[in-house]
């Protein structure tokens, strides 16, 4: 009885100090930074296969429309609805292919085993399905509760309570997805094939560190946003200044792809990073 007693509580214990670990995020991107820096040659290679090819082929083969002087908010919400109508049969595909990407990057970044690129990508594969699922689960439990705010907030007439419950959607949304950003890890990583037992799991894990996993997550994707924004521009004006007004489209979409594969990567290391903690 002693025995079994003093194993409880070493396993209370170590559950009490998982949820109650602060997290640091200095420690994660010096751990995020260095593993990409270890790995550059084939970590880079499959950012391009995986992140850079899929988003410059959208980019190029469906470049945004853009609204047109004098249109009301209903013609652009029509252009925009049936473009992404047009883009969604390419688009599912596409995300289905970066996820395994996403699991064959986390199996290579914190695989100890040392496994080959063939077998990352393999065990890549064998994740998507539950992580897929995870994330259907996922988006039908924040439609479902975001519908009823919303619905609530317009059935007020009340365009002030719509903006409110606009605003409370959004402020969910970013909440779910930083408690259920760990899925990945939990799934490439820990080898859980359960969706809803990986939801748990990351859930579980970030609890308790929430706000300072959002504003680090928050921090990273501004400064790519403003890297995307000033490069774009730069390139830009010395392509126009160049090749003329036609290559300026071409050099814009080779440039955001490239940052956004790059983003893509450091992403994957930052989640890999705060999963080991």
């Amino acid at each position: 009885m002693p025995r079994c007693w003093r194993h409880f509580m070493r396993l209370s214990r170590g559950l009490y100090l998982e949820n109650m670990m602060k997290f640091d995020s200095s420690r994660a991107w010096k751990e995020a930074t260095a593993a990409i820096s270890a790995n550059r040659e084939v970590v880079f290679a499959l950012a391009g296969v995986f992140f850079l090819l899929p988003g410059l082929a959208i980019a190029l083969l469906f470049p945004s429309p853009e609204p047109t002087a004098g249109m009301d908010n209903e013609a652009a919400m029509a252009m925009v609805s049936e473009y992404y109508g047009t883009i969604l049969p390419f688009v599912i595909p596409m995300v289905l292919f970066q996820a395994a990407g996403t699991l064959a990057l986390l199996t290579l970044l914190t695989d100890r085993t040392g496994p080959t690129v063939g077998e990352a990508i393999r065990m890549g594969v064998k994740s998507i399905l539950p992580y897929f699922l995870a994330q259907i689960v996922l988006g039908l439990g924040v439609g479902l509760i975001g519908g009823l705010v919303l619905a609530v907030g317009m059935a007020t007439g009340s365009q002030a309570m719509t903006a409110i419950g606009g605003t409370i959607v959004f402020m969910l949304l970013i909440y779910a997805m930083v408690k259920t950003s760990l899925v990945a890890p939990v799934i490439a990583v820990e080898g859980e094939r359960n969706p809803i037992a990986a939801l748990r799991r990351s859930w579980r894990l970030v609890s308790g560190n929430t706000a300072r996993i959002a504003v680090f997550y928050l921090l990273v994707l501004a400064v790519f946003l403003v890297v995307m924004l000033v490069a774009t521009s730069v390139v830009g004006i010395v392509v126009a200044l160049l090749a003329g007004a036609e290559a300026v489209e071409l050099a814009g979409a080779v440039v955001s792809s490239a940052i956004n594969a790059v983003l893509a990567l450091y992403m994957v290391a930052i989640i890999a990073a705060t999963h080991r903690q």
